[in-house]
């Protein structure tokens, strides 16, 4: 799975899946996430879309899962994500570690 600046602050009803990571049981997943740190609302607490991205990366290293976050300076463009994209592809598709 590749999550690049994703939205998890805009979710009508609010953020389920740091909870949900938690309580279910763990899937075969591996989870590739980017993030910028002043992306949208960074200075606004409730609606802050990087301090989301790190509820989430904290559950899934909770949870066990094979993850990595990479963390850019930008705010909210593809440009740090586009650039990652080739490195990020072959970390995910990478051979399972017997």
């Amino acid at each position: 799975m590749l999550c690049c600046l994703s939205s998890f602050a805009q979710m009508p009803g609010g953020n389920p899946y740091p909870e949900l990571i938690a309580n279910e049981a763990r899937k075969p997943l591996r989870v590739f996430m980017q993030a910028g740190h002043r992306d949208l609302h960074w200075n606004e607490p409730p609606r802050n879309w990087l301090s989301h991205n790190l509820r989430v990366a904290a559950a899934l290293a909770e949870a066990g899962y094979d993850f990595r976050l990479v963390l850019g300076d930008g705010g909210h463009s593809p440009n740090h994500g586009g650039v990652l994209l080739p490195a990020a592809l072959r970390w995910l598709w990478r051979p399972t570690d017997t």
